[in-house]
């Protein structure tokens, strides 16, 4: 694996870089106070073609490699973890799903939209009784001539409230477990289908999460995302690629820690002198900097072999579970170093905190990673 990064990749980390500073960062701490939903920022990006990741440029995207797609996801993470969640759910669990498991049709009719920030989407996956076990869902898609009729309740669905297009997960067949699963392109419109935010978050304030209610939900059977039975794939495939994302943002935390404490470590004085020159305040600054480089290096070796097309849902798992865990350490060291100020919202750092723990909960819990990595080498599956 060469880390050595290409003309391409420098122009792209520069590009998200320019933008998150200048449109992003500026109106970070307000977005997060206000709960406010920075839609004109995401639609700028789609203007950019930084909503394109690795899309095909056929199809209105990108064509970024995995390496560049982490390094723009770190940038805007850095930036924002409310943006990044956002761009994370657009990209990696919808458009990336649509790219892989769509026809024709429906990458032509939704891609190119995606891609320019003109039409959002969300992940449906997730409900009140099934999260880390998702054959456990009780939404439901019953076949009705050349309909299928959605009924079922969604929660906990970053860009729910905003999407106007959702992917949704519902049992066709519950004798079949997990082999009874289908993936539905739901348009907002559709009768049927009603939306509700959710509010009161500890982290992700700007970012929008809502329920998704379907009543007799009447989607026509050419709006089967791939084949009905295979929508536990969809999904696993999809969480490969968000939780990939996840990581990579997550890096964006770690450095974004450091580097603030590095800053205010090098301009606070006590005792007569600035705070960095204290052992401890570096050892808390050396850790930031370790966990910061060992997470990058984690994403990087799974893009490496997400661009071979490898199988690699260990390697994922390894940076989603050690990323997510070290955002968290950096954000409580960075706010040890600023002290009372860490403590307030006139630093990014108490920010750094509240969304980087979600990050150890969403896309699949720290358990639910280790697990995954430590069956994959025993050869002992941890689900039944």
């Amino acid at each position: 694996m060469d880390l050595d990064l290409t003309d391409e990749q420098r122009a792209v980390r520069e590009l998200a870089r320019k933008f998150a500073d200048e449109y992003i960062v500026p109106v970070a701490r307000e977005n997060d106070v206000q709960e406010r939903f920075p839609g004109d920022i995401i639609e700028h990006m789609g203007e950019l073609g930084l909503l394109g990741g690795p899309v095909p440029v056929e199809y209105g995207g990108a064509g970024l490699d995995y390496i560049g797609h982490a390094l723009v996801t770190e940038e805007i993470g850095k930036a924002c973890s409310s943006v990044r969640t956002t761009i994370s759910v657009q990209i990696s669990l919808v458009e990336l799903s649509l790219a892989r498991w769509g026809t024709e049709e429906q990458k032509r009719r939704y891609l190119p939209a995606l891609c320019r920030g003109k039409l959002l989407g969300c992940f449906a996956l997730t409900e009140p009784n099934a999260g880390s076990d998702p054959a456990g869902m009780e939404t439901t898609a019953v076949a009705d001539g050349d309909h299928w009729v959605l009924n079922g309740h969604k929660i906990w669905i970053s860009n729910g409230g905003v999407a106007g297009l959702a992917i949704v997960f519902a049992q066709t067949d519950k004798s079949k477990g997990h082999r009874g699963i289908g993936a539905f392109l739901v348009d907002r419109a559709t009768a049927g289908f009603s939306t509700r935010d959710m509010h009161g978050k500890l982290g992700l304030r700007a970012s929008n999460t809502g329920e998704l209610f379907f009543e007799d939900c009447r989607i026509p059977k050419d709006q089967v995302l791939g084949t009905v039975g295979a929508g536990f794939q969809v999904a696993m495939s999809a969480l490969d690629n968000g939780r990939y994302s996840v990581a990579a943002g997550c890096v964006g935390i770690c450095q974004g820690c450091a580097e603030a404490s590095v800053r205010y470590a090098k301009e606070r004085q006590q005792f007569g002198r600035a705070i960095g020159s204290f052992q401890l305040v570096q050892d808390l600054v050396a850790r930031m900097l370790v966990d910061t480089e060992a997470a990058r290096l984690l994403v990087f070796r799974a893009g490496h072999l997400k661009n071979r097309g490898l199988r690699c849902t260990r390697e994922i798992s390894m940076a989603k579970y050690f990323a997510s865990e070290a955002a968290v350490r950096c954000a409580l060291d960075a706010i040890q170093v600023h002290g009372s100020y860490g403590y307030s919202n006139e630093f990014p750092v108490e920010r750094y905190l509240r969304d980087a723990k979600v990050a150890t909960i969403y896309e699949g819990t720290s358990q639910i990673q280790k697990l995954l990595i430590a069956s994959h080498d025993l050869g002992i599956r941890a689900f039944a």
